[in-house]
């Protein structure tokens, strides 16, 4: 059951850096470079709360999930 991570997309939306937001969430751009790229195996629920905080959004817009077929071909591109 794969996860897609949209945070790029939020981020853009917001016009805002990874880094920016790492500053402002509290945690290093190593860990939130990991979330982004979607290699994160969990995620705190305060971590999640302040990044949606930060851009304004919801979970959903960041968190997406997609059947296993629908992953493959997001990524046969």
């Amino acid at each position: 059951m794969p996860i897609v991570v949209n945070l790029d997309i939020m981020l853009a939306r917001r016009k805002m850096s990874l880094t920016e937001l790492s500053e402002r969430v509290g945690i290093t751009i190593a860990n939130m470079s990991i979330l982004k790229s979607g290699r994160a195996k969990a995620i705190r629920f305060s971590t999640l709360e302040e990044i949606c905080r930060i851009l304004d959004c919801q979970p959903g817009d960041i968190l997406e999930y997609m059947d296993e077929e629908g992953y493959r071909k997001l990524f046969e591109r």
